[in-house]
């Protein structure tokens, strides 16, 4: 990667985030330590207050869609996500990853679209599966059907579950005040 990269950041933009294992090795060949991926990713997205739009993993690298973070900056949030992740798998932070990461930031929602499928088809399109659906490393099935993981993402579907659960609260929320 160009080593005067330019990050633009605290923009309020989308990024669609790359990054690879070291030396590109195939470090996510498992479900266990691709769970511990995704383990990962959750407590960054609640500690750091991300919005997680979609993601893959695939054997030796990265995808992600994200919003940047509440707290903090999407560098420190990375770099969370990455030594946790080094940490749980081989115990050294320093040879598990790239130290670079590729960042893109999305501008619209064409791009945003483009962006999520290039994710989704990943694995197809590197011959991992079939269909989106088949590589369960992934929010495809969320996005197709609801599904909750272990990785909360941002979508229509989080959205209504929200609007439900602020509906069904709203009369034990005013029962105290209707005498």
């Amino acid at each position: 990667m160009p080593s005067k990269l330019k990050r633009h950041q605290n923009t309020k933009q989308t990024h669609f985030i790359t990054f690879c294992c070291y030396h590109r090795r195939p470090l996510f060949t498992t479900n266990a330590s691709r769970k511990v991926f995704e383990q990962a990713l959750e407590r960054v997205r609640r500690s750091f207050g991300l919005r997680v739009y979609g993601y893959v993993i695939m054997p030796e690298h990265v995808h992600l869609l994200l919003s940047e973070p509440a707290l903090d900056t999407l560098a420190d949030a990375l770099k969370s996500l990455k030594q946790g992740v080094a940490r749980r798998l081989i115990g050294n932070a320093e040879h598990f990853w790239q130290k670079r990461y590729y960042d893109f930031n999305v501008r619209n929602r064409p791009q945003f679209l483009e962006k999520l499928h290039y994710i989704h088809m990943n694995p197809v399109k590197r011959g991992l599966c079939e269909r989106p659906e088949d590589w369960p490393s992934s929010s495809f099935l969320h996005h197709a059907t609801g599904f909750e993981g272990v990785v909360e993402i941002e979508s229509e579907w989080t959205a209504r579950k929200r609007e439900r659960e602020a509906g069904s609260l709203a009369p034990a929320i005013a029962l105290p005040h209707s005498s």
